[in-house]
């Protein structure tokens, strides 16, 4: 018997698209420090959640229209996407047998790392942060992991995603 096709695979776009949004949307000035990564808490949802919906060639678009919004050098945030949910997938299977606190200590490290890799492409681009602020962003969204992690998995659950 054949299962049934999921539905509503348009939900993972206007995930995507509403992280990219919020990712550039204006927030005050001393919050723009910790601003989190919400196209990477997206990604790594649905590279954990559903791994067959999200590809490289999406995730490298994604990337991509991230520099066009940043104005960073084209490709930039491509490659540490593209890093990024490498990581995840490689790490798909054990990270959902971890409960969700576990499965946001072992974001922090990924984050921290895709961190670390955009300030070595900074710093060839010639724009260092001066500060170690600039990893920040990865202990906020691995902070904010699990209600990312419960909002999106009623809606997914709710929308019939998978």
């Amino acid at each position: 018997m054949v299962a049934p096709r999921p539905r509503n695979g348009w939900f993972v776009w206007f995930s995507l698209i509403v992280a990219l949004l919020l990712s550039v949307a204006p927030m005050p000035e001393f919050m723009q420090v910790g601003r989190p990564l919400w196209l990477a808490l997206m990604l790594g949802y649905w590279s954990l959640a559903a791994p067959q919906r999200v590809g490289m060639t999406r995730v490298w678009l994604l990337g991509l229209a991230a520099d066009v919004l940043y104005g960073t050098p084209l490709g930039q945030n491509a490659l540490v996407l593209a890093l990024l949910v490498f990581m995840l997938m490689s790490l798909h299977q054990r990270l959902r047998m971890f409960p969700v606190w576990q499965q946001s200590l072992v974001l922090l490290v990924v984050f921290g790392l895709t961190q670390l890799v955009q300030l070595w492409l900074n710093t060839l681009a010639g724009s260092r942060p001066p500060t170690l602020l600039f990893l920040f962003p990865a202990l906020v969204s691995a902070l904010l992991w699990p209600w990312v992690f419960t909002v999106m998995r009623l809606f997914s659950r709710r929308l019939n995603v998978y």
